[in-house]
């Protein structure tokens, strides 16, 4: 039976978006769908069992279900590496293979999900571009854009997959990288024999984090308004300029939560007024009244963190780049760019899948 092996030039590159994507498109088709994550990163106990984070929470979305040692033969934990680096390597790789065989014994289709880039796990043998080749599945590889494309990568890759490789899914593309992408990037990894399954725009709602998540991901503490718990922050501005150049930045960043000193009401106080999802205080200072007042007047609320300004800062830019595909409206938004720029009757015609 065909297995379909989904991997990314790096990790936090949308592999769970895509993953569910295809997965619940393949349903729908009337395919009997087999999943598995072979290598977890996420070290997670459910019942008394360990598992994988996102191999249960996948699981539990395409209504799949296996025990989670053969879902996730090889989970990471601490002792696992301590073991790996001191040399006592053990053969992780067949509990894969047979784990791998029961899942798809029954299946048209088997979705195995990569963990981190497609060279994680070398260490121990378990890396995604080996997987591939013992499990004989066909491959797709997806790179997201961070201020740049992996085109050499995705090049390595095809010369060392070869067949097996079925393409690539360049993610997360701004709309000022588009232009390039069709003119240059495409036709030139096509001329390398790497085909181009798919180009997934950025979209605003999948860039976005929770007001209450935000303070809970930053150790930080809600002081008021809050009902307002669920608005979206999309980005981040940082209010340590002047108050008139500040309200120049701030008029051309809507959804940003702006991150000020306790003590810059001056700045507080224009965030405000424009409609900020949030305010983040930095170094445990607690604005004052005026501030609390017309943040409770706007429901806008404020979160008070210990950290200085440009320690949150740098937490802030890893959190919204690595933010977890969680929420409903996500999931189901995620699976709809899936749906629109995937294109799924050459991926059909390469699995030999017939619906």
């Amino acid at each position: 039976m065909p297995g379909l092996y989904v991997g990314s030039t790096s990790g936090y590159s949308g592999k769970n978006m895509i993953v569910m994507g295809l997965g619940l498109h393949f349903q729908k088709q009337g395919v009997s769908l087999g999943y598995m994550k072979p290598v977890g990163a996420i070290p997670t106990e459910v019942d008394g069992r360990l598992g994988d984070e996102d191999a249960f929470f996948i699981q539990g979305v395409l209504g799949v279900s296996n025990p989670p040692n053969v879902v996730t033969p090889v989970v990471v934990t601490h002792d696992f590496k301590v073991q790996a680096f001191n040399g006592k390597v053990e053969n992780h790789v067949e509990p894969i293979v047979n784990a791998y065989k029961k899942i798809s014994a029954d299946k048209d289709l088997t979705l195995v999900a990569g963990s981190g880039s497609m060279y994680s796990g070398k260490y121990c043998g378990v890396d995604g571009i080996h997987l591939v080749k013992t499990l004989d599945v066909k491959c797709v590889v997806i790179d997201r854009f961070q201020k740049e494309l992996n085109y050499d990568y995705l090049v390595v890759l095809k010369e060392s997959m070869g067949d097996n490789m079925v393409g690539v899914i360049l993610n997360d593309i701004p709309p000022t990288f588009m232009d390039e992408i069709t003119t240059l990037i495409k036709p030139f990894l096509e001329r390398k024999g790497v085909k181009v399954l798919g180009v997934i725009p950025k979209d605003p709602l999948m860039g976005t984090i929770k007001v209450g998540d935000l303070a809970d991901r930053l150790g930080g503490k809600i002081i008021s308004a809050h009902s307002r718990t669920d608005l979206p922050v999309e980005s981040f501005l940082i209010g340590t300029m002047q108050v008139e150049n500040f309200m120049t930045h701030f008029r051309r960043h809507r959804n940003s939560a702006v991150i000020v000193g306790g003590d810059r009401s001056d700045v507080q106080l224009v965030a405000l007024e424009g409609e900020c999802p949030c305010l983040v205080l930095t170094g445990n200072l607690y604005p004052n009244d005026i501030i609390l007042t017309r943040s409770e007047v706007l429901e806008t609320p404020i979160i008070i963190v210990r950290d200085d300004t440009f320690s949150v800062a740098k937490k802030m830019e890893d959190i919204l780049s690595r933010h977890k595909l969680r929420e409903s409206a996500k999931i189901k938004h995620g699976v709809e760019l899936v749906e629109k720029h995937i294109d799924f009757a050459y991926l059909k015609k390469e699995l030999g899948l017939r619906y």
